[in-house]
């Protein structure tokens, strides 16, 4: 068993007894897909919601929702999973900060979550399973072997999904 690290703007897949884990998902989004029969998981941390305004996003495009969750997809496709089996899990897009005034910034948690759901939703994915929104940062883990998700977060302990 190993644990794969997925850092800011990054994705990887696992399989077997292997761990993803992800760390400091405030405003940032984690999506957790896994193929059930295959065993076969996946975790992207993206970090906006959409790729669209920006110059060099096709250099980056584990950074935004609307790019990274297809390659996440089609990697877990090259490891042997089926998109038609896979299930989404996502935890993440918190309000980091107070609003102050009309700062783009202030919702892009709640504007990721809703960009995280709606690519998910075009590729016909189910969401079985979320912990986002509210005020505080989450590390997450992923397991290959079951899907389990599970939390931790300062103040508010560990749970699963």
């Amino acid at each position: 068993m190993s644990t794969i690290t997925v850092g800011i703007s990054d994705l990887n897949v696992a399989k077997g007894e292997d761990i993803l884990v992800t760390y400091a998902l405030g405003s940032c989004v984690g999506i957790c897909l896994y193929d059930k029969l295959g065993k076969i998981a996946g975790l992207s941390h993206i970090m906006l919601p959409s790729s669209q305004g920006f110059s060099n996003s096709a250099q980056q495009p584990y950074k935004f929702a609307d790019t990274a969750i297809v390659h996440l997809v089609k990697k877990m496709q090259m490891a042997g999973a089926s998109p038609t089996r896979l299930q989404a899990k996502i935890a993440g897009g918190a309000q980091m900060f107070a609003a102050r005034g009309n700062n783009s910034l202030a919702n892009i948690g709640e504007r990721n979550v809703k960009a995280v759901k709606a690519e998910l939703a075009r590729l016909r994915i189910p969401i079985i399973a979320e912990d986002t929104g509210k005020n505080y940062g989450r590390t997450l883990f992923f397991s290959a072997s079951d899907g389990i998700m599970k939390i931790k977060s300062v103040n508010r302990g560990e749970f699963s999904w």
